[in-house]
């Protein structure tokens, strides 16, 4: 990696040790849940548009990757598109790497730490976890970090392709899909989900990730140029 990637790496790494910290000697988790638990459940979440933001899940994120897929085999058979190649195929890893692998498999399916509304707190049954307090063996606990708002940040992926290129653009696809994971992330917690650090983490996990996939896949050496001698895209 380059050095002012590393920078950027390790910059939103402080960050999101940083903001768990001061969650959790703020008490920042239990606090914000309970504006949202009554005794009969969590109604807010089981409003519109909440209810339909947890239905809608990771669709629009797996419409981009098919994008990119498309893309990547489009830019496997034609030259002239040979730009897409990358890009494709950076759309679709980071899906399956990010929320897909390290989101749902490696640590929601086996950190064990118990919902929101499945702690005491709430009048479930389990103790509540910070999420540096893993319990491997409880099948029950899904908790860290939140699969639909990993999802919802991934709508961010586009600004790594356009951030040196087309950097308005770029700003719009940031600001877009960083707000649509927001709004996810107020979902979860708002229906007893998820904690506010589960979603903290699902950001920084696929944010992280696109940072080294980027880095790899998107590098300035492999833009490429138009020559119009030759009638095609040509690596520069």
């Amino acid at each position: 990696m380059k050095q002012g990637i590393w920078a950027e790496f390790l910059a939103v790494l402080a960050t999101m040790m940083s903001l768990t910290i001061l969650i959790a000697y703020s008490g920042a988790d239990l606090s914000v849940s309970s504006h949202f638990y009554q005794s009969n459940g969590w109604p807010v979440g089981e409003q519109f548009p909440w209810k339909w933001l947890y239905r809608m899940d990771g669709y629009p994120a797996i419409a981009i990757a098919t994008f990119g897929l498309c893309s990547a085999c489009s830019g496997g058979i034609m030259s002239r598109h040979r730009l897409w190649r990358r890009q494709g195929i950076f759309l679709v890893l980071l899906l399956v790497l990010g929320p897909g692998l390290l989101v749902n498999v490696v640590f929601k399916s086996h950190w064990g730490r118990p919902r929101p509304r499945d702690i005491v707190e709430f009048n479930g049954s389990q103790q509540f976890r910070h999420p540096w307090q893993p319990a491997i063996n409880n099948s029950k606990g899904h908790s860290f970090p939140s699969g639909h708002c990993s999802a919802a940040f991934y709508m961010t992926a586009p600004f790594f392709i356009y951030r040196h290129r087309k950097p308005e653009l770029a700003k719009r696809w940031l600001v877009g899909g960083a707000g649509f994971g927001l709004l996810m992330s107020y979902a979860r917690i708002a229906q007893g989900g998820h904690f506010l650090s589960d979603t903290l983490w699902a950001w920084g996990i696929v944010h992280m990730l696109a940072i080294m996939l980027s880095t790899l896949l998107l590098s300035n050496r492999n833009t490429m140029v138009y020559a119009p001698q030759q009638g095609e895209l040509q690596d520069a």
